[in-house]
């Protein structure tokens, strides 16, 4: 008898638990998958043509996560997977209750079952939680391969919020290629800082496909680069695993899922932010990580802030605008963009609360702990047209963008902007150029 199956997730790790685990196997039927962190993704349709049209000649239903017990009830669906990432334990155990009391059984894959082996050395690149600092790690890790001369080509995490046929594997080089793909903000977000600095970056749906063109670059490849999204374990084998932890948020290291995963499995993490935490935060996160992963390198490292008009910080009412994601189900209160205003001598930090409009102040009633900072939600056109409307509402002196790209670019600001840049900075040694020096070694390359 076939299993009736739901996938519970946010367009992401749920499209990849599809196709490594269920796709092709007629041991399973998945009725449908469910949606939760993004706006808007469900009412769509996983389609045929991912999905396998032999078993799925319909395409698979996407639903919202509301609708889940009723679900359950009305497939009899006999296993629920639980496929999306930074969740604090309680919501897991809460959704698994949920699941349990409608009588499924309730089930997290792991990385034997998920994990694709590629043809190439590769470095993995995850964290504790989203906002830890994967992407400047992972810009660093390129540039110390590059400088050894080698070809790095970057994968990321998933963001497929558009027509998921046309996103099969996408491939990016230039700053065109975000046009021509039609990025939301969140995705220019992670793949512009790449190609501004020349690097290439693939994403997408299909993991197994976006692997193989990635191996056969047409401009080579001699190391892949998995750039992780939130705090989902790699879709990957990797040769290094390198983890990032974030001493702003003591304790998530192990009290989130898939952090604690990521943690555990790391042979690198990468201790970040520590000009910024105070020291019972980072000893604290120290010690827990000591605790569950005792063997693994610990590499002290800050985010230095850097800003193109601090002129235009001192002593004014600013608006400082960070990366969504980091905000929301990140969950952090002091990001880059705040830590420039401090730095810099703002006399006041302006709450954009009473000016919001539309999706975004439907972002803030979702998440109501974020506070006086302006999160960059740009899933799709309305959203980014509210955003840019809130900015206009917002009475301020100068606005922060604290974000990996230059919103102005993507919308009409019309104040005065102050752009904040960061890096990462180890500090003393172990370092990732020795990590990276032995990793080089040990596969040959050259």
């Amino acid at each position: 008898m076939k299993k009736n199956v739901i996938i519970i997730g946010a367009a992401g790790r749920d499209f990849h638990n599809f196709n490594t685990y269920f796709r092709g196997n007629s041991d399973y039927n998945v009725v449908a998958f469910t949606a939760a962190q993004i706006p808007d993704i469900d009412g769509r349709k996983y389609p045929k043509e991912l999905a396998g049209e032999d078993l799925y000649p319909q395409g698979i239903p996407i639903y919202a996560e509301a609708d889940l017990e009723d679900l359950i009830h009305e497939h009899q669906v006999d296993e629920c997977i639980f496929s999306y990432s930074d969740v604090p334990y309680p919501r897991v155990m809460n959704i698994s209750a949920l699941v349990n009391a409608a009588g499924a059984n309730f089930t997290l894959l792991g990385p034997r079952d998920t994990m694709i082996k590629s043809t190439k050395p590769l470095i993995a690149v995850g964290a504790t939680r989203t906002g830890c600092g994967k992407s400047q790690t992972s810009r660093r890790i390129i540039e110390i391969l590059m400088e050894k001369g080698l070809k790095v080509v970057a994968i990321r995490h998933p963001m497929p919020y558009g027509d998921l046929n046309a996103q099969k594997v996408q491939r990016f080089a230039s700053i065109e290629d975000l046009e021509k793909h039609k990025c939301t903000i969140e995705e220019m977000e992670e793949y512009e800082p790449h190609v501004v600095r020349g690097d290439v970056i693939y994403a997408g749906v299909d993991y197994d496909a976006i692997l193989h063109a990635a191996e056969n670059d047409p401009d080579g490849c001699d190391v892949i680069l998995w750039d992780g999204g939130n705090n989902d374990f790699p879709f990957y084998k990797p040769d290094l695993m390198i983890g990032v932890a974030d001493p702003l948020r003591p304790g998530a290291e192990v009290s989130y899922y898939p952090g604690e995963v990521v943690a555990r499995m790391s042979d690198v993490i990468v201790i970040n932010k520590i000009d910024s935490a105070g020291l019972d935060e980072i000893n604290i996160v120290r010690a827990n990580l000591a605790r569950i992963n005792p063997h693994a390198i610990i590499i002290d490292a800050a985010s230095p802030v850097t800003v193109d008009k601090p002129e235009l910080i001192r002593d004014k009412r600013v608006l400082v605008v960070e990366d969504g994601p980091t905000l929301t189900h990140g969950e952090m209160k002091i990001g880059a963009g705040v830590v420039a205003a401090l730095k810099h001598g703002a006399a006041e930090l302006v709450d954009p609360r009473p000016f919001t409009v539309g999706k975004l102040s439907e972002t803030f009633e979702i998440y109501p702990n974020i506070g006086t900072l302006l999160p960059a939600m740009g899933y799709g056109d309305e959203q980014i047209q509210d955003l840019e409307q809130t900015i206009d509402n917002t009475p301020c002196d100068a606005v922060i963008i604290a974000t990996p790209i230059d919103l102005s670019r993507i919308i009409k600001i019309n104040k005065p902007t102050v752009v904040v840049d960061y890096d990462l900075q180890e500090i003393g040694t172990p370092n990732l150029t020795q990590v990276l020096s032995d990793f080089v070694k040990k596969h040959n390359l050259k």
